[in-house]
């Protein structure tokens, strides 16, 4: 008779998917102030594969594509941010450097005493610190699959200890000089403001540094579009949004705020949401869009997923961005054709520039570097796509082609491929954890593994603050830096900061590199 195991094994998709689903389940439950998230995939697919060595075979097509999909789109989502702070966060990046030597010193250290040998050892360090590439360039100095043992072992440690550490970090408030605010942090208000001396609009504060945005002018019994460079007279109503601190300022110069809000009445004038969904306008910025000249408007705020931002110039727009514009009334229906307003095209992605952009990363991942005593070095298909996501991700937009897709669609992509990496390595993986789990070699390499993450991980986010990075750039760096996916999405489970991201970007590539150098020292030490 047929088992369960049988058709299951016969099936590598089904495996799979059932994987994924009791591993989301489990990444729900609570366990005390933490909730394992995507990584419940990996510990589910580690108890299904150690069941049928059949399970984890013919799983590597998988795995890559689940993890490509994963880090490429990341780069996509974080690359603007992180080449715009690329200056400030260069003392980040020589924190992790010295986080990461300190771990290979460590299980150097630790492995020699617990008796492990280079390949073990090897194995323990890339497998603490999660790093596919790194094990893959250990396997091959080794010429043995010994370090993949060590791997497995210490794999799902360095992913439990990182969470821990990072949900100990992300919500922090601890100062960070160094850390712009995020705009997830700002919070946006409108308020209306009585006008009691005569100003230009430009000598109002946050005007002219785009601190503030002006939306709404009542004049008389006539109610209108501000005009930029308008002059303000005494009397005169204005509508001013920003950032409270920023919006009490400009207030303050104007005159008083008045409680009767102007955006209430929409008799002439309107306010409303357009969901950017016409490919011309993504990658433009807002200043492009001469929104006054074209539709005698403004633009005041831009939604992008959780994020409410003002409408800044030099702002740029994605697809799947909903914009606030105050417009004449009677012009609304052009306004809603020029943005597009489409939910079911911001749905859609472009094959050609996503298939392109993965294929770039992709080849990229290929490209070979010769390293002394004759191994090769490559980005492999993690850092490959993670780099070219960040670059495309920077361009915005090549001509007709727009890189960047909608948030939605990004996180969509993004949880996909993050549930497929985990539970196929778990799958693979199972046998060989299974075998040295509770072997007396087993448990040393677990120790090995628990004190070179937590050691590392203590380290590199003591230094990002002594450095003034802010808490979540720090957690973020630390996933990065472990190169744990499920460590990000955890982070970005906590807390809405686009800086998560940016500091993941900056470590985890720069991460890969400096463990594979480091494991061929460890392999023959």
């Amino acid at each position: 008779m047929t088992s369960v195991l049988d058709v299951v094994a016969a099936s590598p998709l089904l495996a799979i998917v059932v994987v994924m689903a009791l591993g989301t389940v489990l990444g729900a439950v609570p366990f005390g102030p933490v909730r394992f998230g995507p990584a419940g995939a990996l510990f589910v697919g580690l108890a299904v594969g150690a069941l049928d060595p059949r399970l984890g075979e013919g799983l590597a097509l998988v795995q890559t594509l689940g993890l490509a999909l994963f880090v490429y789109t990341v780069g996509l989502a974080a690359g603007n941010t992180f080449f715009r702070d690329l200056r400030r966060q260069l003392p980040l990046m020589a924190v992790g450097v010295g986080a990461i030597l300190v771990a290979a010193a460590t299980a150097f250290g630790l492995g020699g005493l617990a008796g492990l040998g280079g390949p073990l050892t090897a194995g323990t360090f890339t497998g603490a610190l999660t790093s596919t590439p790194a094990l893959a360039a250990a396997v091959a100095a080794a010429e043995s699959q010994e370090p993949a043992v060590g791997y497995s072992l210490a794999y799902p440690v360095g992913v439990t200890v990182a969470i821990l550490v990072v949900a100990a970090t992300v919500t922090r408030r601890w100062p960070g000089p160094r850390d712009p605010q995020p705009a997830a942090g700002l919070g946006l208000l409108a308020v209306t403001a009585q006008v009691e001396r005569t100003t230009t609009l430009d000598d109002v504060p946050g005007v002219r540094d785009q601190g503030v945005r002006m939306s709404y002018l009542a004049r008389g019994s006539r109610t209108r579009v501000i005009a930029p460079h308008e002059l303000l007279h005494p009397g005169d109503q204005v509508v001013v949004v920003g950032p409270q601190e920023a919006v009490d300022a400009a207030v303050a110069h104007l005159g008083v705020r008045v409680e009767e809000h102007l955006a209430d009445d929409r008799t002439t004038v309107e306010n409303q949401r357009f969901v950017v969904s016409d490919r011309r306008i993504a990658g433009r910025t807002v200043a492009d869009l001469d929104m006054p000249g074209r539709f005698d408007g403004v633009v005041t705020r831009v939604r992008r997923g959780d994020l409410d931002l003002l409408a800044r110039d030099d702002l740029t727009l994605e697809v799947g961005d909903r914009v606030l514009a105050v417009v004449p009334r009677e012009r609304l229906a052009e306004v809603q054709d020029f943005f597009g307003d489409s939910e079911r095209r911001v749905s859609e992605i472009d094959p050609v520039t996503v298939g392109g952009g993965l294929a770039f990363g992709l080849l990229l991942g290929l490209v070979t570097l010769p390293l002394p005593g004759g191994v090769a070095f490559a980005l492999g298909s993690a850092a490959g796509p993670l780099l070219a996501g960040m670059v495309l991700g920077r361009l915005e937009r090549t001509g007709p082609l727009v890189w960047r897709m909608s948030l939605a669609a990004n996180l969509t992509i993004r949880q996909l491929g993050l549930l497929l990496f985990l539970a196929a390595v778990g799958l693979a993986s199972g046998q060989a954890f299974a075998e040295q789990a509770l072997t007396a070699t087993g448990l040393r390499v677990v120790l090995v593994g628990v004190v070179v993450v937590g050691l590392a991980s203590v380290l590199f986010v003591l230094g990002a603050r002594a450095v003034g990075v802010s808490a979540p750039r720090a957690a973020g760096a630390l996933a990065g830096l472990v190169g744990q996916p499920a460590v990000l999405a955890y982070a970005g489970s906590r807390v809405v900061d686009e800086r998560v991201e940016a500091g993941y970007a900056a470590l985890f590539a720069l991460g890969i590199i400096v463990k594979i150098l480091l494991v061929q020292v460890l392999v023959i030490a």
